[in-house]
């Protein structure tokens, strides 16, 4: 397979030098398989020939048109870590000549696959429209404001949709190469995987900090501070929302706009958060703590770790102790 990696000024440098290291690595390991997927050639691109990363390295590149014709262009996050310099970069018309060769990759029915900030150039150029996506945690809500024909699921490490791939924050560029590499060879993914101690990580949900996310919005943030102080108590949204002097309906748009989800799910979101912090910082029994946090019992809440968050009280509390 011909892989492209498109470059740009300020490509963040450990986004980059994952996915070539893992197609690398896979490249060395082919060998070792009794029936071995043929090897990856990768090429850097860029329209505008050498680049300079974000911590300042120079990375070589070719003229797209001076590569092979690739089977899959790949989109590595850029070092942009806050939305407003992020929106400016990739609304820049000096952004144009990058912005074609996503589109001409797409026009030309070549696979498209992004992580990180750089999902946000794929989106740009419209290429996300009407499928589903996930791009880093904590940009998330600029991310669907801009782009809202996009069905952008921040939770999801990896998302697929036909000819296109995205995948989430920072260390998401592993995941994304390791799916690469599986889709021609599953053994030799989790060979290449053993070999660099990649972990399988399905979800970014354990990772997301619900305040972050809720402070991007003043109804949201209010509303996220109104639930950390009823933590224990049964949650009603309409309480929630006379607190805060708006109506039940208007409170749910708003956490929709900004965070693609209800109220009620959001507030899960911080009571799993808290849950999970007391889990692997106390030794309060998994029934106590299912109760500060507004639950029931243990049950429900082990329940609830397991679906949202893909963990359980037991596997937090052995993390904690540094065991898998």
């Amino acid at each position: 397979m011909k892989i492209s990696v498109l470059v740009v000024d300020g490509t963040f440098d450990s986004g980059l030098a994952s996915v070539l290291d893992v197609l690398q690595t896979a490249n060395e390991l082919r060998e070792e398989l009794p029936q071995p997927p043929p090897a990856w050639q990768v090429s850097c691109v860029s329209p505008h020939g050498p680049v300079r990363t974000a911590a300042g390295h120079v990375v070589a590149a070719v003229a797209p048109e001076a590569a092979p014709a690739p089977d899959l262009l790949v989109v590595p996050g850029v070092g942009h870590k806050r939305p407003e310099p992020l929106l400016q970069w990739v609304t820049s018309p000096e952004r144009k000549p990058v912005q074609d060769v996503v589109r001409q990759a797409r026009a030309d029915g070549v696979p498209l696959a992004a992580a990180c900030t750089g999902t946000f150039l794929l989106a740009e150029t419209g290429v996300l429209d009407g499928l589903p996506a996930t791009t880093s945690w904590w940009l998330a809500p600029p991310f669907r404001l801009r782009y809202p024909q996009v069905a952008l699921d921040e939770t999801h490490m990896l998302t697929h949709a036909p000819g296109v791939t995205t995948a989430g924050a920072a260390m998401a560029h592993l995941d994304l190469a390791l799916s690469l590499v599986r889709e021609s060879s599953p053994a030799l993914a989790d060979l290449t995987a053993r070999y660099l101690l990649i972990d399988t990580r399905p979800t970014q949900a354990s990772y997301a900090v619900p305040s972050h996310l809720a402070r991007t919005d003043p109804a949201v943030s209010a509303f996220e501070r109104w639930v950390r102080d009823h933590l224990d108590q049964p949650l009603r949204i309409a309480d929630a929302a006379r607190a805060q002097g708006t109506s039940e309906r208007t409170l749910q748009r708003a956490v929709d706009r900004v965070l693609g989800i209800s109220p009620l799910r959001f507030a899960q979101r911080i009571r799993l958060e808290q849950a999970a912090h007391l889990l692997r910082t106390t030794d309060l029994p998994t029934d106590a703590v299912a109760r500060s946090v507004g639950y029931e019992n243990a049950t429900t809440l082990t329940t609830l770790l397991r679906e949202r968050l893909d963990t359980t009280p037991g596997r937090l509390r052995r993390q904690a102790l540094g065991r898998t």
